[in-house]
């Protein structure tokens, strides 16, 4: 793949709109409530990337304390509404975009609903439409960590899984896309980072971590000079 990249995947929560801090004090507080007593850092380094209902099944199985469906919907309205009020931009998106010139596409495990919302509250939405992908829209089984949102954008997108570069914030996401053959770039500039955040997505696979969005471009081509291991 000495030609470089066909197509730049961004994930959303945490790379493009900095949500992930607002879902974990959604979180952190529900749980805290149920028994299940955890911070809001803890969370962010536990559970980022995950969705809301595998994080409950997660507590469930470690705790043995039967979490209530209920905070299901709970979690959703909550987060919803602090999102329309509190939801910023990861700074420095569309000048980075505006230097790459790629294809690009959202794959994400948030539902489109949300990610239509979120997107659109930052005026991020244009940047992206209509190639903005959910994983909740293959079925609940098919979030990452699994490939399937992944693949599913690269051949929406005709392009084979080789020749993608994926940005992403979390060790699930980073492991979703190295799992779907897909090289990847590790994103810490959320509020949400921790300090071993850089080392974990590494770990997971990320050939390169920045927490800048002004990094981007640079390193998107240098990467695209040198094979990495694929």
């Amino acid at each position: 793949m000495s030609n470089g990249f066909d197509l730049i995947i961004f994930d959303c929560d945490g790379v493009l709109v900095d949500s992930e801090i607002i879902a974990a004090q959604v979180e952190s507080l529900l749980l805290t409530e149920a028994g299940y007593p955890i911070s809001v850092e803890e969370m962010g380094e536990r559970f980022a990337g995950m969705t809301w209902q595998n994080i409950l099944f997660q507590v469930e199985r470690e705790a043995s304390i039967p979490l209530s469906a209920s905070l299901l919907d709970k979690s959703e309205k909550i987060l919803d509404v602090k999102l329309a009020q509190e939801l910023v931009a990861i700074p420095g998106v569309p000048q980075a975009l505006s230097r790459i010139p790629l294809p690009r596409c959202v794959c994400s495990n948030s539902s489109s609903a949300r990610l239509d919302m979120m997107l659109s509250k930052v005026g991020y939405k244009q940047l992206f439409a209509p190639h903005i992908y959910s994983a909740k829209d293959l079925g609940a089984d098919r979030v990452k960590p699994k490939p399937d949102i992944f693949l599913h954008g690269a051949k929406q997108m005709n392009v084979s899984p080789a020749n993608v570069i994926v940005v992403e914030d979390s060790v699930h996401g980073v492991q979703a896309a190295r799992a779907a053959g897909m090289r990847v770039i590790g994103f810490t500039g959320a509020s949400h980072t921790y300090p071993s955040h850089a080392d974990r997505l590494t770990d997971a696979g990320a050939e390169t971590v920045i927490a800048r969005m002004t990094d981007l471009p640079g390193i998107v081509m240098a990467l695209a000079e040198w094979d990495g291991v694929l």
